[in-house]
């Protein structure tokens, strides 16, 4: 039996709403919210939350210094087609040579890392 159920992931940012804007197009989701604290909704799936952290340094993937702390990994069935969305949306490319994988890794605006996966 569970102990608890996952309620939002939630990720650090300088400003909540832009990524949130970010993550939204991606995910054709809806953002609620304003502030220090904002959401995004998405139908049938997991909220997402964004939160103000002034003094914000993104991680760096991959380093030691700066380890990710985490990513997400979002399921897509055109990796080409969906790279070119991210990128488009502000996206970075991390690593994203290897175009045998099934993976390829990229930061948000803000600097986290996510993995776009055709699994």
């Amino acid at each position: 039996m569970a102990l608890a159920k996952l309620g939002v992931v939630v990720l650090d940012c300088p400003d909540p709403r832009a990524l949130a804007g970010f993550y939204a197009e991606v995910l054709g989701g809806t953002v609620e919210g304003d502030g220090e604290w904002v959401e995004v909704k998405v139908p049938g799936g997991q909220a997402l939350a964004f939160q103000a952290a002034v003094d914000h340094v993104p991680p760096r993937w991959p380093s030691p210094d700066r380890s990710q702390q985490f990513h997400l990994d979002l399921t897509v069935e055109d990796l080409d087609a969906a790279e070119k969305g991210v990128l488009a949306l502000g996206a970075t490319v991390l690593d994203a040579e290897d175009r045998s994988r099934s993976f390829r890794v990229y930061a948000d605006p803000a600097g986290h890392p996510f993995c776009l996966c055709a699994c």
